[in-house]
């Protein structure tokens, strides 16, 4: 790989880290609280480019792989879930349009996407019909050069603020778009869940029970050395299954095993940093609260863990058939 472009991306990773502890860390719980849609935070994601990081260049776009995409998104949502959460419908529709799309839709949609003007949506869930999505029931026809929906969603991701959505209906069953959706998943659960040890870890040199720190104490010692190797291990099952989806080779087994570690590993981490934090946990002055709120939302999003479970085990049988 030309050095150049891994010293450009290097660039873009560290300049969303700045922008996380200066911009976003500063102002993410009043704004959590005070249910506020961040529009400042978004006009400067606007700027740091992170709306075209997987764009093809030919589109105006930075042309990242998901290698990279995947550390961006585990930086925002150190900072605050729900930013990356914005990121990951826009990016999952833009590698829509330029995997599937035809190229006047390209042109058409990525360039205004790499601006950020244009952001996308997703209508996937139905009233009977989320995590098994082949139970999706509305239908596209063909209608000349058109399609015509037949159908209802509800639980629309992006659905005031988009402008350009996707729509799943049931035409046939291609599904390798969800993978994209499973490995932002994956990352924004390392993300809240480093977060978490963060904030932990330096709670635990501050706070003091009979004469020491609590760190000090081998009980709390034992937590911090779990949650630590959990978010590594997660991490790397993230960064693997982002190479392979990077190489063009189907990888959902490998999304699904990251999204199923990582977002159980952010429940039990989350969890694991309230009782550090005791009855403050609770409190809404320090932010360990909203990442144990935060958490269960990713365990069933782009799939619930039991799903994540039988994508695996099908893969599995299917690769040491007899």
């Amino acid at each position: 790989m030309d050095p150049r472009f891994d010293a450009d991306r290097q660039a873009v990773i560290d300049e969303v880290r700045r922008f996380v502890e200066r911009e976003v860390v500063p102002v993410a719980h009043d704004m959590e609280h005070d249910d506020i849609y961040p529009l400042e935070l978004i006009e400067k994601l606007k700027t740091l480019g992170v709306f075209s990081a997987t764009i093809p260049e030919a589109y105006g776009g930075l042309g990242f792989d998901f290698y990279t995409y995947s550390q961006i998104i585990e930086q925002l949502a150190r900072g605050w879930m729900s930013l990356a959460g914005i990121v990951n419908t826009h990016i999952l529709l833009a590698y829509m349009i330029a995997t599937y799309g035809t190229e006047e839709q390209r042109r058409a949609f990525l360039p205004v996407m790499a601006q950020g003007e244009r952001r996308g949506g997703i209508c996937l869930s139905e009233a009977n019909a989320g995590s098994d999505v082949q139970a999706i029931t509305m239908t596209a026809r063909r209608d000349g050069s058109d399609y015509l929906l037949d159908g209802s969603k509800l639980w629309v991701t992006n659905g005031q603020r988009g402008s350009i959505f996707a729509v799943l209906a049931r035409t046939d069953s291609a599904m390798s778009g969800l993978e994209v959706g499973r490995i932002n998943v994956a990352a924004r659960a390392v993300g809240v869940a480093q977060a978490a040890f963060d904030d932990a870890i330096r709670y635990a040199q501050q706070r003091h029970t009979f004469g020491k720190p609590i760190a000090q104490h081998q009980a709390i010692q034992l937590k911090l050395a779990d949650m630590a190797t959990k978010i590594e291990a997660a991490r790397l099952l993230l960064h693997h299954a982002a190479q392979k989806k990077d190489r063009g080779e189907r990888c959902d087994m490998e999304a699904g095993m990251a999204k199923l570690f990582a977002t159980e590993m952010c429940q039990e981490v989350t969890l694991e940093a309230m009782r550090i934090f005791g009855g403050y946990g609770y409190t809404t002055e320090f932010n360990v609260e909203r990442y144990y709120r935060d958490a269960p939302f990713m365990l069933v999003a782009e799939g619930t863990s039991e799903i994540q479970r039988l994508v695996i085990a099908r893969q599995l049988l299917e690769r040491y058939k007899l």
